[in-house]
């Protein structure tokens, strides 16, 4: 860590962060120039309380030079990280489509989707049966019933089913349910006492980016997670909050190519979130693919006009397989496949 002193520090001010370092265990390199004294902290950075030496006087700020983020971070794994979902590996070589409509809504409908999804070779199935609505007054999902409803459906494929937790005190229902992927949605992405829970099991976790967060603030929640002693850990693209109105949210694709450099977690990309419109899911989803991604988290309906939320944004059956098809051929070309 270093620490730039104003241009009118005095010796005391000085002293006074000298002997704080030494109490937080480090020691202290003094740099005096022309303009700017500079120390540098020498030590286990982890020990340092950036805030309480910013409140010292004579302190105009103070860098952090290693990363806040360690479990997380390439420089601690430097190989990819492949996460196994009951048989179905994400990462490395292999790219995973995680197909099904935004909520579960009945069971005919939740067989049809799975029907659906396997038929167009997806290995892994999505389905809210808790939904987070900007609305009191949206339909809010099935719930528990939901929970069974999906899982009837996916076990009839084999399919590992991926959910989203919205709070700490359903989690032992959805580990009840064998849940096979937990998601942590955008307005969760900072909710520490559910990443807490969720980092104390071993059930892989999808942490979708908060719609206003940096890079670094989701590298940190995910942090959280896998402090819990949970490594299980895929990141989520899905847009984010733009002065744009045209779409839902902005994709950012560059930060699929800024987490690969980051850490060494697997990176799944939500085109339907993105773009908020059916029609702009395979051109997301193509880029999303050549940009390095790992997967794609896409809504599928057996009958979009139907659906109880999100009807705009869900693929139909037939343009899920044509996407497949797509995507295939982009995977070929860039030396990845679809599993």
């Amino acid at each position: 860590m270093i620490i730039i002193m104003s241009n009118e520090v005095t010796d005391g001010q000085i002293d006074a962060v000298t002997a704080k370092l030494q109490k937080m265990g480090l020691d202290a390199n003094i740099s005096r120039g022309v303009e700017r004294t500079v120390i540098g902290a020498i030590g286990d950075e982890q020990k340092l309380d950036k805030e309480a030496l910013q409140a010292l006087p004579g302190v105009e700020e103070v860098i952090r030079v290693m990363k806040p983020y360690k479990i997380v971070a390439r420089s601690y794994h430097k190989s990819d990280t492949v996460v196994d979902i009951g048989g179905v590996k994400l990462g490395g070589n292999q790219v995973q489509v995680i197909a099904g409509p935004c909520s579960v809504e009945t069971q005919p409908q939740m067989d049809a989707a799975a029907d659906a999804v396997a038929a167009a070779g997806c290995k892994l199935m999505r389905g809210g049966a808790f939904k987070p609505r900007t609305s009191p007054y949206s339909f809010q999902g099935t719930g528990v019933e939901g929970l069974e409803m999906f899982r009837n459906a996916a076990q009839r494929y084999n399919l590992p089913i991926v959910t989203e937790l919205m709070d700490a005190r359903m989690l032992d229902t959805f580990l009840e349910h064998k849940v096979d992927v937990i998601q942590i949605g955008t307005r969760n992405m900072q909710n520490f006492d559910l990443l807490k829970e969720v980092g104390r099991t071993h059930v892989p976790v999808i942490l979708k980016r908060g719609m206003s967060a940096t890079i670094s603030e989701w590298l940190m929640a995910a942090e959280y997670i896998a402090a819990g002693g949970n490594h299980n850990i895929i990141f989520c693209e899905r847009g984010v909050r733009s002065f744009e109105t045209y779409y839902r949210n902005m994709l950012d694709v560059t930060a699929i190519a800024v987490l690969k450099k980051e850490t060494h977690l697997p990176v799944i990309v939500d085109p339907s979130h993105a773009g908020g419109k059916a029609w702009m899911v395979p051109a997301l989803s193509r880029a999303a693919l050549a940009a390095g991604a790992d997967g794609l988290l896409v809504e599928m309906h057996p009958t979009p006009c139907e659906a109880w939320c999100d009807a705009d944004q869900a693929l139909s059956p037939e343009q899920l397989n044509t996407l497949m098809g797509e995507l295939r051929g982009i995977a070929q070309v860039i030396g990845r496949e679809i599993a």
